[in-house]
């Protein structure tokens, strides 16, 4: 069932749980994520990241998630997932996308708003939902960048007031708050500061907060997150590494002079994958 970013945070509001949000930068990784939704019965948001495109072009992958997504039994949102060009954002819009996210983090307050305000403009002409990026955790989505954890000086955290004008002023539906993560693997144990979700969510009169970077957290930390009003949460690092390390074990375990085939691997990567997101979609939902 597609439905909008919109209407998918409205259940986890009023479930009180965060949607998981999972890239697809393949075939194996689209079906796993829908697979363990509809075993799980929960909703969920397929997600396609500008910077995965050098895996699969979204004009590849982008209809087949729109098709799947219908024919699932599950409320699904196929979103974008940090969209750094207009350009790029009216692309997967193009394509029938239900959720765009503009990723101006790194800009100038004003350019970032100037931006999202134009994303808000076009994805309302197809009726897809926004969500805009306010702070920065530092690192892009493919955890590319310098420093991680706590050792990354580059993080701003975002500012709850600041927070209540970007939504006002840009209209989005869903708000990306830095308050602790970063995208990638985690060098250090992430420090948290749940008080900035509460504050965000207080000062914007309950718009529902993204979380992103959330590999590496603890199942502890991300029921706090949810707790404090953390409505969606992007998680993808951990269930790329299961998928590597599923790979790994079988081509370990091939007999010497035996082939290894691709479909066998892919198979293995797939059911590795689906199973790690499993078990991030209870922790989300609170189930246990």
């Amino acid at each position: 069932m597609l439905v909008t970013l919109k209407e998918i945070l409205k259940i986890a509001e009023e479930k009180k749980i965060a949607v998981g949000a999972f890239n697809t930068p393949n075939l194996e990784s689209l079906l796993a994520i829908l697979e363990a939704a509809e075993e799980l019965q929960l909703p969920v948001i397929i997600q396609a990241a500008q910077c995965h495109e050098v895996f699969v072009p979204v004009s590849v992958i982008g209809p087949v998630m729109i098709a799947r997504a219908k024919e699932a039994s599950v409320p699904v949102c196929v979103h974008l997932d940090h969209g750094e060009t207009l350009d790029y954002v009216q692309k997967v819009l193009d394509i029938g996308f239900t959720g765009v996210m503009f990723d101006g983090s790194t800009m100038p307050y004003e350019e970032n708003v100037a931006h999202v305000k134009k994303a808000v403009e076009m994805a309302a002409k197809t009726g897809a939902s926004v969500e805009a990026e306010l702070g920065s955790m530092g690192r892009r989505e493919s955890g590319a960048g310098d420093g991680a954890g706590d050792g990354d000086d580059t993080k701003i955290y975002t500012d709850p007031v600041q927070a209540k004008e970007f939504v006002k002023e840009t209209g989005i539906d869903a708000l990306a708050c830095s308050f602790g993560t970063t995208h990638g693997i985690y060098l250090t144990e992430p420090r948290l500061d749940f008080s900035v979700v509460e504050q965000v969510r207080k000062e914007t009169e309950g718009m529902p907060v993204v979380m992103h970077g959330g590999s590496g957290v603890s199942s502890e930390d991300f029921r706090k997150a949810v707790a404090a009003g953390v409505r969606k949460i992007n998680y993808f690092t951990y269930m790329d590494k299961a998928a590597g390390t599923a790979l790994a074990e079988y081509v370990a375990g091939v007999e010497e002079g035996m082939p290894v085939f691709f479909t066998e691997a892919a198979l293995r990567a797939g059911a590795a994958m689906k199973e790690n997101i499993k078990e991030a979609m209870k922790v989300f939902a609170n189930i246990e």
